[in-house]
């Protein structure tokens, strides 16, 4: 294979992939490649995998299939949690030329220049995860509104039912100091707002004396970011001090997305969870006392198992009283090298699947709900560029999607907005106050 110059990314899971995407996509281009969309069929293609579902290895096949249907010669290296879990599965895959796991897929430059000549072998390199110690840090970029911000990597807590700490490693992250130089590197781009992401981010600092709530006092004070959200936090980690701080915070946006997983103490102990629900209610009624307008996003698993009717009914009757605006809901599904994969009282997936769907239609009804809450006060909205169909979508600060017709001039830019009524689709219809832009 002569130097290549195209290469292309698909990156499959969370937000943390996406950041780190991004910044492997950087080095590729700071070498002199040029990136191309997947669809054109670049000369290289690299694959950034997930675990959480049992459809990573199914899903991987797939987009092998489609690189190699767009470009029958092109090297293909499939990267991320997945390749850390199965790399051996991975490389049988027909057409799978490099698998790094967790530790390599930072170096994955050098290790495809190493492997040039030796085309029509599969290699695979992919160290012990406990050997994976190293932070690098990442954000998004190529969406000029919003970055995902990697500020942490990995996890210590094991939860019965996740793979991630096998995949991903011990809980890690930088120093303040050095995640502000990132910060400020995003700062310089366009960007208005930055997302907070990580594995566990609440455990930002862990082994060292500093501590996530330092670190968005830190943040709060950078020129160049309008705001800042903070993604997924588990509730034994949204301490007082970080609610309040938010709470009193410019910058830092009133929405919080924590994960719950059940409304029963039985299942969470099970699950090997860090909290009861009445930590968890604890958590929900401070941010509402002091930010009655804030989003609550709620993960939650169903069909656990040993989870019984009684059991799921105790977490629909928790949801439905709970102050919140969504819910994520994950149907279970076992993963192997789980605690929770050798537990008797299986669940039959038609089971699962119900409880799923009764779940999501409670989240659409909390969801118009708040959004109704909403109505008449003012936000303000951050525009994004894409256009369908003549319309423009932003979200305000609580997270509200607002519905208007496309400006080109509002695009990137923050505006102060009335919501007015909830449409049809599930947006919002908002007036927009036209004479005053928004500086934070």
């Amino acid at each position: 294979m002569k130097h290549s110059h195209t290469v292309s990314f698909y990156t499959l899971g969370c937000k943390l992939n996406f950041s780190e995407t991004s910044g492997i996509a950087r080095l590729f281009e700071e070498e002199g490649f040029a990136r191309i969309d997947f669809r054109e069929g670049a000369d290289i293609v690299v694959i950034n995998t997930c675990s959480v579902t049992d459809q990573a290895d199914k899903k991987c096949r797939q987009i092998v299939k489609q690189a190699k249907k767009l470009a029958p010669a092109a090297f293909i290296a499939v990267i991320g949690c997945y390749a850390q879990l199965k790399p051996d599965e991975i490389a049988q895959i027909e057409g799978v030329n490099l698998v790094l796991g967790a530790n390599e897929k930072f170096k994955l430059i050098e290790h495809i220049q190493a492997w040039e000549s030796r085309l029509n072998e599969t290699r695979v390199i992919a160290g012990e995860v406990k050997q994976v110690k190293d932070f690098v840090p990442s954000f998004s970029y190529g969406d000029r509104t919003r970055s995902f911000l990697k500020v942490q990597d990995g996890c210590d807590y094991f939860c019965s039912f996740c793979t991630i700490p096998l995949a991903r490693g011990r809980s890690r992250s930088n120093s303040i100091e050095a995640t502000l130089k990132v910060a400020r590197e995003v700062a310089e781009t366009d960007v208005k707002e930055v997302v907070l992401t990580g594995v566990n981010i609440g455990d930002f600092g862990k082994g060292t004396d500093e501590t996530f709530y330092q670190l968005i006092q830190e943040l709060d004070q950078i020129d160049g970011i309008e705001r800042f959200r903070i993604s997924s936090i588990e509730p034994n980690l949204l301490s007082n001090e970080i609610i309040e701080f938010v709470a009193g915070s410019n910058k830092f946006v009133p929405h919080f997305h924590i994960p719950l997983q059940s409304g029963s103490n039985e299942i969470l102990r099970a699950m090997r969870r860090r909290y009861g629900r009445e930590l968890y209610e604890d958590r929900v009624s401070l941010i509402k006392t002091l930010m009655p307008h804030a989003a609550i996003g709620v993960d939650v698993i169903v069909g656990y198992p040993g989870e019984t009717k009684a059991h799921f009914e105790t977490t629909y009757e928790f949801l439905r009283e709970l102050n919140v605006a969504y819910f994520h809901v994950f149907t279970y599904s076992e993963r192997n090298n789980t605690v929770a994969v050798r537990k008797s009282g299986s669940i039959p997936m038609k089971e699962r699947r119900e409880r799923s769907k009764m779940l999501q239609i409670l989240s659409e009804k909390k969801k118009r709900q708040f959004y109704n809450n909403q109505l008449n006060q003012e936000f303000s909205v951050l525009f994004e560029a894409q256009e369908q169909d003549g319309f423009m979508y932003g979200f305000t600060e609580n997270y509200l999607k607002i519905k208007s017709l496309y400006n080109p001039e509002w695009i990137n830019q923050l505006k102060k907005v009335v919501p007015t009524a909830v449409n049809a689709d599930g947006t919002i219809k908002a007036e927009i106050l036209i004479d005053e832009p928004v500086h934070a």
